[in-house]
């Protein structure tokens, strides 16, 4: 396959990626495997997808930072968690089969999918945050950190879906500051895993570097409509993103 052949395939994929993901996450159910439609080796589509990723979760973490729809302390327990999670989570993929995790994620996400739209209805983009005393608040983040971060060392798909659905249900945020404090926490797991990409040296720049600024297109218009629409917009993005995840371990199961 032509460089120009890679591209092409590459950048659009990334940037319907970088989209989805700025908004409800789970964006790497599509830029990965567009990186390994090119037939460049596996820990290239890695490190590369990495790169771009981390490109455009900068820039959306920038820009929900600078509107507002964040909770700082909250999010920096949980990205410090997060990352002592992912370092678990990876030592356990020596120890375990994944496929209990699996199966138990087949069960989980249409019952996700079917909480998101009751919730929907039920409650309004509102957030109950303040009622939690701040003790429990910084312990519950902690919680999340540690939990969804070895889910994301461990396993990984879906990861920054499954965070918002967290910080919404566990602590009351409202869609919009879930989405914030969740690019802070991915961002930090994000760099910490490029820097050791980088060091082992598996990213194609040539490759990579054209799709980051096709991540960071995605990104900034998707965190923009996130920010501006809210719960009504993000909601049905989630479910997608878990339409997605759940069809991909059934291919995976059964393929």
């Amino acid at each position: 396959m032509t460089f120009l052949q890679q591209i092409a395939i590459v950048c659009p994929l990334v940037f319907l990626a970088s989209l989805v993901d700025s908004i409800a996450g789970g964006g790497g159910l599509i830029s990965l495997p567009a990186y390994y439609l090119t037939g460049i080796p596996a820990h290239f589509c890695l490190g590369s997808n990495k790169f771009s990723s981390c490109t455009g979760t900068l820039f959306s973490t920038g820009r929900f930072l600078r509107s507002g729809n964040f909770h700082f302390r909250t999010a920096a327990v949980a990205a410090a968690a997060a990352l002592g999670g992912s370092f678990l989570g990876a030592r356990l993929t020596l120890f375990l089969d994944d496929r209990a995790l699996r199966i138990a994620m087949l069960i989980l996400l249409p019952a996700a999918a079917v909480f998101i739209f009751w919730r929907g209805r039920k409650k309004s983009d509102s957030s109950t945050f303040d009622q939690i005393p701040r003790r429990r608040a910084i312990l519950l983040s902690a919680v999340i950190g540690l939990v969804i971060g070895a889910y994301d060392g461990f396993f990984g798909p879906g990861t920054g879906t499954f965070l918002i659905l967290a910080f919404t249900t566990i602590l009351g945020f409202d869609m919009k500051t879930a989405c914030g404090n969740t690019k802070v926490v991915n961002l930090a797991s994000n760099l910490a895993a490029l820097a050791t990409f980088i060091a082992a040296g598996t990213i194609q720049y040539n490759l990579a570097v054209p799709a980051a600024a096709c991540s960071i297109a995605g990104h900034w218009i998707g965190s923009g409509l996130a920010i501006k629409k809210g719960a009504k917009f993000i909601r049905p993005v989630m479910v997608l993103v878990l339409i997605l995840l759940f069809s991909k371990l059934v291919f995976d199961m059964f393929a």
